[in-house]
């Protein structure tokens, strides 16, 4: 697959992933790829290449397969309901585990971070996924350190977001992280995004 010499990004969606898990993130990147002078390269993918239903009926035709979407900088894993199948399904924790080898930044969504857990990616690692889930996670891994209070946690090469919405925010200081505060402090203005979760990293002061 042909990208610019930017930074890659890749989206994975499947069946069943939560809607805003998938089109929040894009959305802010996919506003921060046309105001960067970076040329990021915005692409969503599925395992196979082949469309997907989402959570709640919206179906997504993806722009390329895993084995095709070639190298990238930051990939992001959403959540929904369907996680639940990822965890027990081997061969997506062996595929996540290769791509990480090769891959500097991986973010998790929601209940994406369940997945990164099931992994081993997030191994004695401060993270945080929705509310209800941070049980679940401890469960998948007790080595976990679960941030109860912050919308997104930063530890470096992997990230991780709080409940749906929350992915926004995330995918905001994403955008700061790859090319500066002030294009995130852009994208938010163009997207009219109104909440206050990037303060507590300092991002909208």
């Amino acid at each position: 697959m042909t990208t610019s010499a930017g930074p890659h990004v890749g989206i994975l969606v499947f069946d069943g992933a939560e809607e805003l898990d998938v089109v929040g993130p894009f959305g802010v990147l996919s506003t921060w790829r046309a105001r960067s002078s970076l040329q990021p390269t915005v692409t969503t993918f599925s395992r196979d290449g082949a469309g997907v239903r989402l959570a709640h009926g919206l179906r997504v035709v993806p722009a390329a397969a895993a084995d095709d979407v070639g190298p990238l900088h930051l990939l992001l894993h959403p959540g929904g309901d369907a996680t639940s199948t990822l965890l027990a399904d081997p061969g997506h924790l062996e595929w996540l585990r290769s791509v990480r080898a090769t891959t500097p930044l991986v973010a998790g969504v929601c209940t994406g971070a369940l997945v990164l857990a099931a992994a081993g990616l997030l191994a004695g690692r401060p993270a945080t996924t929705h509310h209800d889930y941070y049980d679940e996670l401890v469960t998948i891994d007790p080595s976990v350190i679960v941030d109860t209070e912050a919308g997104y946690v930063d530890d470096g090469d992997v990230v991780t977001s709080a409940g749906v919405t929350a992915g926004i925010d995330m995918a905001l200081h994403l955008v700061a992280r790859l090319e500066s505060l002030a294009v995130a402090r852009a994208v938010r203005h163009a997207l009219q995004h109104e909440s206050t979760a990037g303060l507590e990293h300092g991002l909208w002061t």
